[in-house]
Order: structure tokens, then sequence, then C-alpha cells
């Protein structure tokens, strides 16, 4: 399989081993909470004994000689075990005449030979017995190289105990002996292992008074060490996978030992009222990413009782939450498809996509059911039902936690940090479908190293603001596509002797410095190459104050003391130009630039700038420079004479340099004098077609026209359909749905009146429009002007015309009351000519075109007793409308 993608490779440093601070730090962090009382008390126990357990490791230390010694000669016999011992002899405590006898008593003579019978004898004294299957060892039999060895471990042994005594806690002792009982069995003795330890536990415990805190400590650290060391090893934690798609995966249990892993919420009924709601705070940072019940107020307290009461699990928790609006707005809304299904399979499993045809399951679902279809097809998997079931709030499956797949390795940690939701574009899709195809035209080392080939210094894309990762793995023999300035018959790769040949009229303008007949060189010719030689070497114009230090080599080169060759080494050798190019760029950036200015093209791949790196590190920046200048290709190329020139850029400089087609400004063409105005002004500037002859028909008119149902009386002959004209008329009048049995009697003898034939719909509205309950809404709350507004809209279908028809009608309703104005609506020769007898009244101006569109537009666009504003006085005063 050939790899031309990556997701990249973040850096990654497994945890090695746990300290007490960490953990109650960590989990204090994981559940975005301060430390609580008993956590800073664990601190605080923790720093106060210190200096303690810094006293311990120290003297420790100190006699660790003769605490390895002392087991040793535990279950060595027939030599000086401890010569063995490959490393410098650490120093004893410091020896007065007062303990000389508790050391020797504590040391003994280990360095002394002794012979086999006595060994033998001391091997079976001791305060513990032997563990079945011990044996004493000889020295001579077992051989130096393995003696080596088992000193070595015994010593390790007693460093991993000091090393945890410091860190407060026994975490290194599980990761690093739990395990070796298998390996030490088959080149040594378990058993004679298991002895040295508990001598070496004897022996530290000598070192300080009995029932002390040292002693205490040092007793609960070697247990742990005898403890894991008896144990068996710990089976490898398997990653579990639904389909054939995904990889699987096996993690040793050392990793998750070590590292921190994350706390696992379970809701049980025995949990008390806050341990429930640290299991909803949970869900909460899981699905939202942060807790938004504390950070901005946001609950769903309904489903909180539920899950609470256990009415519903945490699955359904889960399940409701991710289908919120609150989740829509944050995790749907702003994204692709793409981008909403990584974030999902971070929600809801705590992973990554895993691979292509996992994404195209899941985006198949989103596309054609929505982000409920998706938040189902993710919690109902197998997969979420093996690691989380119904009562574990998901969690993140970092590093540490489970396995993790090296085909989305950098992805998938990009995913899990807390700027995922900023980042827009999506990754997983993009590096599969990478997979897929040839190695990206793009710089070796990523994009981002690639330089702005313009004339405006060295401008690189800022790899902080519109980040486009897409590293990818080429190999040492991989070079980069680069185009020609010139002829493509003059390539170097196809044709090599061509590389010092001109390509002419095109490609760029050459600068020689040319002399004439007598073999002199004029000023103007060395004016002109000075300042060719400046803008290949800077790739800008430089300012007054940086040539005021390059003035000594300008005079040389004008004096004739040097070549245009030494002339570009020396400007970039000098400090302007190490100051702007070296200096404040990374390596990369600078040899990709200095070659570039130098030779004339880019750097085709990692075997060409690997060397570069080579000689930037090992002899710095001058050599670099004087690489590229003294090389074969400058030679060939440039020359003594020749000022260093454009030759192969990049396909994306290629395509920045051309002129694209919707950058271009379209000039109208010259209007000819001899056609009339009136001609000019009536011909269209633009092609006219079908579509737009027909849009400008019909002027903006939607299909809501078309869409409106219009309840007529004369279509209708069963009861059924009379109760729906009935109804339509309640909406229109009153603006929604009328219970006549809640309202009381008055709309329900118009109801059976109607539905038995007794009146026509004209005479139903005008008696809806007369009814107690149009008064107490319509009438009594509003001034005459609002009560015009509303009387036209519910009766007419429309806002009042003009300022004219207002007086009209508010003389009628000053003078007559309410029942003549719905009389002089429901009788006038508009009504009838709309809606006449058989017609519910309907907004007759839904779209333009329309003479009174606004004003109605807005009338029914407001909600029932939104506001007490008027509409409709908004007319200006002309005439016509007065």
């Amino acid at each position: 399989m050939v790899t031309r993608a990556s997701g990249g490779s973040p850096v990654v440093k497994p945890q090695l081993y746990k300290t007490a601070s960490m953990l109650a730090i960590t989990q204090a962090e994981q559940q975005d909470r301060f430390l609580e009382l008993g956590e800073l008390n664990q601190l605080i126990s923790f720093l106060n004994s210190g200096n303690i357990r810094l006293e311990i490791a120290e003297l420790i230390t100190k006699n660790a000689n003769i605490i390895v010694a002392r087991a040793a000669d535990r279950i060595f016999v027939g030599g000086s075990a401890i010569s063995y011992l490959e490393r410098p002899q650490a120093s004893i405590i410091e020896i007065n005449p007062a303990n000389i006898a508790e050391l020797k008593e504590i040391g003994g003579d280990s360095n002394k030979s002794s012979g086999f019978f006595e060994n033998l004898k001391s091997a079976f004294q001791g305060t513990t017995a032997a563990p079945t299957g011990f044996r004493p060892i000889s020295v001579v039999r077992y051989g130096p190289s393995r003696m080596k060895k088992s000193l070595r471990d015994l010593d390790w042994f007693l460093r991993y105990v000091t090393y945890a005594i410091v860190a407060g806690d026994p975490n290194i002792l599980f990761v690093n002996i739990r395990g070796l009982r298998e390996i030490i069995e088959n080149a040594c003795s378990s058993a004679a292992t298991l002895v040295a330890l508990r001598e070496m536990k004897k022996t530290s415990l000598s070192l300080f008074p009995k029932n002390s805190i040292q002693n205490e400590i040092i007793e609960e650290y070697f247990n742990v060490v005898i403890k894991e060391f008896s144990s068996a090893a710990l089976t490898d934690k398997i990653r579990k996978r639904t389909s054939n798609d995904l990889q699987g995966l096996r993690l040793p249990q050392i990793y998750a030992q070590a590292g921190v892993g994350r706390q696992k919420f379970v809701m049980k009924p025995g949990l008390s009222t806050y341990e429930k709601q640290a299991v909803i705070s949970a869900c909460y940072r899981q699905v939202f990413e942060r807790d938004i019940s504390k950070a901005y107020g946001y609950s769903f307290s309904v489903l909180e009782s539920q899950v609470k009461n256990g009415q519903i699990s945490v699955k359904e928790f889960v399940r409701a939450i991710g289908k919120s609006s609150i989740y829509q707005k944050q995790f749907y809304q702003p994204f692709v498809n793409s981008r909403v299904v990584e974030l999902a399979f971070k929600h809801f499993l705590g992973r990554n996509l895993s691979s292509l045809e996992e994404f195209q399951k899941f985006f198949a679902i989103l596309s054609s059911k929505g982000l409920s279809g998706l938040v189902d097809s993710l919690v109902n998997s197998k997969e979420y039902s093996d690691y989380f079931n119904e009562e574990t709030v998901p969690y993140i499956r970092g590093y540490g936690e489970e396995p993790q797949e090296c085909r989305n390795w950098g992805t998938q940690i990009d995913l899990f940090r807390y700027s995922a939701p900023f980042r827009k574009v999506p990754q997983s899709i993009t590096l599969f479908s990478d997979y897929l195809n040839s190695l990206p035209d793009q710089h070796a080392y990523g994009r981002s190293n690639d330089p702005l080939l313009i004339q405006f210094g060295a401008i690189f894309p800022v790899g902080t603001r519109n980040l486009k990762q897409n590293p990818a793995p080429f190999g040492k023999d991989s070079r980069r596509l680069l185009v020609r300035r010139g002829p493509g018959i003059y390539n170097q790769l196809s044709n090599p002797a061509a590389r010092g040949v001109s390509a002419g009229s095109l490609g760029p303008k050459v600068f020689k410095l040319e002399k004439d007949n007598d073999g002199q060189t004029t000023k103007s010719n060395k004016a002109a190459i000075l300042q060719a030689a400046y803008l290949a070497v800077f790739g800008r114009k430089i300012y007054e104050n940086e040539r005021i230090s390059l003035k000594s080599i300008d005079k040389r080169f004008i004096d004739g003391n040097m070549s245009v060759k030494e002339l570009i080494r020396a400007l970039a050798t000098s400090n302007t130009f190490r100051s702007l190019y070296w200096t404040p760029l990374y390596v990369c950036k600078s040899i990709e630039w200095i070659h570039y200015r130098l030779l004339g093209r880019p750097t085709y791949g990692r075997k060409e700038i690997n060397q570069y790196f080579d000689l930037a590190y090992k002899k710095g920046f001058s050599s670099v420079i004087n690489s590229i200048i003294d090389s074969l290709e400058y030679t060939e190329c440039f020359g003594e004479n020749i000022v260093p020139y454009e030759r192969y850029i990049t396909p994306s400089a290629v395509a920045q340099r051309q002129l694209r087609l919707g950058n271009i400004i379209k000039k109208s063409s010259l209007v000819s004098k001899d056609v009339e105005k009136f001609v000019q002004l009536g011909e269209s500037n633009s092609n006219q077609n079908t579509y737009s002859i027909s849009y400008k028909i019909k002027q903006g008119v939607s299909k809501l026209r078309d869409q409106q149902k219009i309840f007529d009386a004369k279509t209708s002959s069963s009861p059924s359909e009379y109760l729906s004209i009935f109804q339509a008329a309640c909406r229109q009048i009153f603006e929604r749905d009328i219970k006549t049995i809640v309202i009381g009697n008055e709309l329900e003898n118009i109801q059976s009146k109607f539905v038995q034939g007794q009146m026509s719909v004209k005479e139903m509205v005008n008696a809806l429009g007369k009814s107690k309950i149009y008064l107490k809404e319509f009438y009594n709350p509003y001034p005459n002007i609002k009560v015009i507004e509303l009387g036209t809209k519910h009766f007419l279908g429309r806002a009042p015309n003009n300022q004219a028809e207002i007086r009209f009608y508010n003389q009628i309703l000053a003078s007559c009351g309410i029942e003549a104005f719905v009389d002089m609506l429901t009788n006038s020769k508009e009504y009838a000519e709309i809606f006449g007898d058989t017609k519910v009244p309907f907004r007759r101006f839904p779209t333009l075109p329309a003479a009174n569109f606004p004003n109605t537009n807005t009338l029914y666009n407001k909600q029932t007793k939104q506001d007490n504003l008027v509409t409709v006085p908004s007319f200006k005063a002309i005439p016509g409308n007065q």
C-alpha cells in the first residue's frame, strides 16, 4: 500500500506516571470546577509531607549500594555479588564515631568474599520465611552477564520506590513492575526476586527509627512493589469494532494505568441529589463541550427531573439534548454536513470518524433524515451500547483511554481539542479522499513553507488564521513539479545542458554585466546591475537606512573590485539580509526563501532541503549561502556576471499571476451618434432569455397567491363543509380558532343557524362582527382609528386605502357605533364585488403587485394584539387621499 496522505503528527507525550497533585487537579479540571475541600486537604497533606519524602528518598539513595548489596547477598552465594553492579558508587551517609557500629550492622562487609556454606547459612537467616521454590543462586554458575542484569534490576526496583515516594502516588510502581514476574521467571527466579525485595524493604526500614512516619511510608511503597511483582500481568485493552472497515487495535494496560483516565459518570437510583446533578453536568460538558447550565444559565429542567427520577435513562437524556434547538444552533447550523458528522461523533461516541465508508454511511443519514436521524443512529448504535450502555455518560476516548488509529491520528487529536467547534472546514473527509489521490502539489514540509512569489519580501501564509493543514508523507525520492519560465524544452530535468541557455522574450529579463570593445563597463550599466541585484536578493527595494550599511559593497562593485557573483554573495551574507530573512523566520522558511532568491527556483523536495538543514545546524547561516552560490547549478545558470533571475515557479504562483475572467472590466461599447436617443434608452444592456422575461412578467409574485384557499358556500353541500366555512370565518374575523362551546351560546347559535342554512355567509360574517366577543377583543381596548384598521382587515381583507376613508369610517363610529360600522363594511359595494354572499373574506393582497400591499402586509404579519401601534396613518398629504 502506497501512502499518499497524512493526518498530521501532532506531538503527543504519553504520561508516564501519576502524582498526588496531578490526580487532584486533573479530576477537578475534567469536571470544570475548582478544587473541593477534601482535594485541597489532600494536596496540603502531600505538600506538608514533602520534606519527609525528600529525606527518605535522599537517605535511601545514599545507601543504595548497601541496600542492594544486602539483597544480593541474600539470594546469591559463592562470590561478591555487589561487584557486578555497574554504576558509580553512591555516597553513603556521613560517618562519625558515634554511629560506626550501627552502619556496620546495616551494611555488613558486602565486598568481602565469603565461603559457600557461610553465605548459604546467611541466605536462610531472616525475619521472613522464604517463598516456595527459592534456592540460593551460585554467582559462578549464574555468569557475569546475568549477574550484571540482576543487580541492575534490583537497583532499578529501589529507584522506582524513591520516585514513587517523592511523587506521593504508587502509580509509577503499578506501571513499571506489574508484568515483570513473567519476564524474570524466564531468565532467573521470581522467588529469588521476592526474597531480594523483602530484604531491601528490611534494610530500608532499618535506616529510620521504628514506628516513625518514615517507616510507615517506606513499608507502604515496598508492599506495593512486592504485591505488584507477585501479581500476573495485565491483558491488553482491545478496541471494540462493529464493522470490518474499522481497525482492530490493542493498547498495553500500562498506558491506561499511567495516564489520567476520563472519569466515568454513571446514573444510579441511590445517588444523592448533588451526585445526580454532577452526572447531568457531565452530559452537558460532553454534548455541548461546556457546562451550559453554569456558564449561560441554560437547562433542560423537565428532562433533568425525569432523568433524576428514573423516568428516562442517561442515554435518552443525551439523545434529547442532542436534538435540542441549542445543539442545532451551536453544532449544526454554522457547519457543513461533513463537519456536523465529525462533531457528532465526538459528542456522542467520544471519537473521530474511522474510515471513508463510515463517513459515507452517516453522511447519507444526515442528508436524508437530518440531525435527528444522525443523533438516533449514533445513540442507537451497537458501539454506543458496548461502551456506555443506558446509564453511562459518553466520554472522550483519547490516547491512554483506548488504542488510537494511525490513519486519522492528527485529525482525531485536533477534534479532541477545545477549539474544534471554531474550525469550520471538515478534516476527516479530506484526509480520506487524499488517501485515494496522488501527492498534493505543495511544499514537502507543509504549505505554509511556500512564500508568496511576489516582490514584497518574504511573505508566508499565516498558520494561525484560515488554517488549512494538509500534511502529506513526501518521501526523500519525491520531487515537486515546477513550471519553467520560458520554453519547456529548456527544462533542466529533461535537458540539463540547457541550464545556461537564456529563455529570450518568453522568460524574465536578464541583467548581465557587459563590457565594451575596450573591455570597460559603463557606470550606467553597473547602476542597473546593482539595482537588479538588490531586487533579486532582497525581493523588494530596501530602505535608505538599510542601504547605509551596504555602501561599502556598492563602492567595491562600482570600482570593479568584485564580480556580480561576489556582489550577490556579499549582499546575501550581510547583516541586513540576515536580520530580514534568517533571524525572524523558521529555518525551513528561510532556506526556501533564500534558495528561491539566489537560485531562481523553489526547492525540489526533502532530499535537497535536508542538505541545507544539515549545513545550517552544523556550520551556520553563511555556509548555506556559500553552498548555494558555489553550486554547479548556479555556475551553469548565472556564471560570474549574471544577476540571478526567476527560472522556475510553483503552479500556485502561476495561478496567482494569471488574469482571471471575473476581474476583467467590461467596457461599454461606444454608441453611434446616428441612433436616436429614445432607441438607446429602450434597448436592454443584457441578453434577454425566456426565464428572465417570465420573471419580469411575474414581477415578484410568489406561490403564496396560488396556494391561498378561498372558502365559498357555492361549492359546499354537506354540514361538515359548512362547519369548515364557519371556522374559516372565525379565523378571519377573530384571527384565531374559536371554540364555541367554551365561548358561550352566542357563537354557537350563529353556527347552528348557518349550518342549517338559515343565514348566508355574508349574514354570518355580519353577525360575528356584531358579537360580544368581537366587541370585547377588537373594539373596547382600542381607539377608533385602530378599530377602523382592524375592521378593514377583518371584513375587506386589506388595510385602509387613504386618510379620506379613515375619516369617513371615523364619523360613522363616532355617531352610530360599531354595529353601523360593521354594516357599512359588509354592505359596501367593494364587499359585494369581491366576496358577494357566499365567500368568506380573505387577505386580498398576499403578494405584489397590489395597490395597498405594504400596509396590508404589515397588518397580517403582526401577531394578534402584538402592540397598540397604528399602522395606516403613514400616508403623505397629497391631493386625492385627503
